[in-house]
Parts: structure tokens; C-alpha cells; sequence
């Protein structure tokens, strides 16, 4: 390719799993649809644009039902070798472009803070752990014991 060339490409990209916060998350589809838009700009670089739509199968971060939230990512990247560390890509090496590792990368960046079933999930009852999202509003306990009482739970009867 000539400066001002581009090129389209359609591959299936494999996504290895993420752990976040211990449980394990496997993206979905196996193999995912990608579309890599590459330019040839001045010099040896080239301008890059993937995008691809992949969902994320685990545990609800706040119920721990199953959740499988969907992501469309659209990321960036420039590699101009030779004009400073700001504008080398990591994925690519002697123009070779490291698919893969990017969209692993570009989807990890695509994540919210936590990955929930659904976006109005209330989670689980901090005094007994029944999933709130099945009890409903409605769901009580009684009041706490009055903090003042609290050195005669220490007492022991033998």
C-alpha cells in the first residue's frame, strides 16, 4: 500500500476470558465479527479502526444471577514509527498487526466499573443476602438491637 491507501478487513477474532474482581467472564460469540479499517499514511504508519459487537457472559456483579451485558467497541490506533513512543501502536510489530491483543485490549477499556443482568438490578439484602430483585421493594427486617445492649450479647452462660 501507497500513503492514502486503505484497506477493509471482515475477520473472526478470538477474545480470551477476563477475571474481574475473581469470577471469570468469557466473551461471546467464541470467534468475534470484526471489521479492521487500515490507512497507509505518510512514511512507514498506518492509521487503524476496529469495531466489533461482543457480549460478556458471568455472574451479575451485584445479584450474581447470570449476566450477559452486550458491547459495540470502536477503537482507535495510530502507528508512526520513528516519531516518539506516543505514536507507536503496541499491536503492531514489522507491520504485523496483533488483532487479537487489541480487541482484548479496546474491549477491557469498553467496560463499565461493574457488569450487571440488567441495568436496574438491586442486588442483594446486606442483612440476609435474598436477591432483591425477587423479594421486591417490600422486603424488611426487623430494627436493629439498640447499640447500647450490645455488651450483654458477650455474656456466656456455661
Amino acid at each position: 500500500m501507497t500513503a492514502g491507501e486503505g484497506r477493509r478487513l471482515e475477520i473472526a477474532v478470538p477474545i480470551s476470558p477476563f477475571v474481574l474482581g475473581g469470577d471469570r467472564y468469557v466473551v461471546e460469540p467464541d470467534l468475534v465479527q470484526s471489521r479492521v479499517d487500515v490507512s497507509r499514511t505518510t512514511g512507514n504508519g498506518y492509521a487503524l479502526r476496529l469495531r466489533f459487537d461482543a457480549s460478556l457472559a458471568g455472574p451479575c456483579m451485584r445479584c450474581l444471577e447470570p449476566a450477559v451485558p452486550r458491547f459495540e467497541v470502536d477503537a482507535l490506533e495510530v502507528s508512526q514509527p520513528g516519531q516518539g513512543e506516543e505514536l507507536e501502536s503496541p499491536y503492531v510489530d514489522n507491520e504485523t498487526l496483533d488483532v487479537g491483543a487489541w480487541a482484548r485490549d479496546a474491549l477491557a477499556l469498553s467496560l463499565p466499573e461493574k457488569l450487571l443482568c440488567r441495568a436496574d438490578c438491586a442486588g442483594l439484602c446486606p442483612v440476609c443476602g435474598a436477591d432483591l430483585n425477587v423479594v421486591g421493594p417490600d422486603h424488611a427486617h426487623g430494627p436493629e438491637p439498640d447499640s447500647r445492649w450490645s455488651k450483654l450479647s458477650e455474656l456466656r452462660f456455661d
